[in-house]
């Protein structure tokens, strides 16, 4: 038996339910707001989401979101190339450019490892990192993957092979709450988590 297929406004709830955080509830409030109080909003949305996707892709470099080949912050000349900052996501790489204090360059893995979930080395882009970091030019990888389980998982990962090729490694220093992620603490807190990183 064919299932009937979902409404206009369905569609829309269903959509918004794929965003982290936004359950069945909050998804049926957002599409109702869109569409009795803003439908303008809701059709600027939609093309700015659809224009997105066709004209992102991964800088060549770091592999953040970006519109070109090579991103504005890996063409910046006046970044530090010896030091290579890995982070989980662009959120991540974000709260660190916002302390002010990191003046190196990034990787961004794009997630953690999470063998439950089906992610391992090669869906955290692990032979790009390593191409990357042994360009001859980094001579710190800084390991700056969130204080969660899974974070902490990746890091020593990555510590591990990274060091089998000869690179100084560090870790953000616990200035950072365990449990936390970067996206979500403040831009003072991870300062001194940089400045303070450690060995591993």
């Amino acid at each position: 038996m064919n299932e009937k297929p979902l409404s206009a406004l369905e569609t829309i709830i269903d959509a918004l339910r794929t965003l982290p955080g936004i359950g069945p509830k909050s998804a049926q409030r957002i599409a109702y707001h869109l569409m009795q109080n803003d439908q303008e909003g809701a059709q600027r949305l939609g093309r700015s989401l659809l224009h997105a996707t066709q004209a992102l892709k991964h800088c060549e470099r770091c592999n953040t979101f970006t519109e070109h080949n090579i991103c504005e912050l890996c063409s910046n000349e006046r970044r530090d190339p010896t030091l290579l900052c890995v982070v989980e996501m662009p959120t991540d790489q974000i709260m660190l450019e916002q302390t002010l204090i990191y003046c190196g360059l990034y990787f961004v893995l794009m997630g953690r490892l999470s063998p439950l979930n089906g992610i391992g080395p090669c869906e955290i882009h692990f032979s790009r990192l390593i191409s990357r970091a042994t360009d001859n030019i980094v001579s710190e990888v800084i390991l700056a993957t969130n204080f969660t389980n899974e974070g902490e998982a990746t890091a020593h990962y990555l510590s591990q092979m990274l060091k089998d090729r000869d690179l100084t490694v560090t870790r953000l220093a616990r200035g950072v709450p365990i449990g936390s992620e970067l996206e979500y603490v403040d831009a003072g807190t991870i300062a001194r988590a940089v400045l303070d990183r450690r060995s591993v």
